[in-house]
């Protein structure tokens, strides 16, 4: 299992995907901790419309998910894997924003 995402994620060390995995883990907990403040501050209840609350989310909890990656990246000396695929999920989000189709080579 270790050498499939050694070899899509283009890694070297089993110890670097444990490094990885720990950052995913790390901003999910964050994350967690986050999302009833970031609701509170904006007044979302349980009584709030199911679209308010998704849209709230994807404006600011989504967001702050990605930072967190970044910083507990930077912290576990995996920042470039990071930031190469917060790049990536950038591109692909603007190009369904925009509608454009993606460029093939021939």
């Amino acid at each position: 299992m270790f050498d499939k995402l050694k070899t899509k994620w283009g890694i070297k060390s089993n110890f670097q995907i444990i490094l990885i995995m720990v950052v995913f883990s790390l901003a999910g907990l964050s994350i967690t901790q986050c999302r009833p403040i970031v609701f509170h501050i904006f007044g979302i209840t349980a009584e709030t419309p199911m679209w308010i609350k998704v849209v709230v989310y994807l404006l600011s909890v989504f967001p702050m998910y990605q930072a967190f990656l970044l910083i507990f990246g930077s912290l576990l000396g995996q920042f470039r894997f990071f930031w190469e695929k917060e790049k990536k999920m950038a591109l692909w989000i603007a190009r369904k924003l925009s509608g454009s189709q993606p460029v093939t080579e021939s």
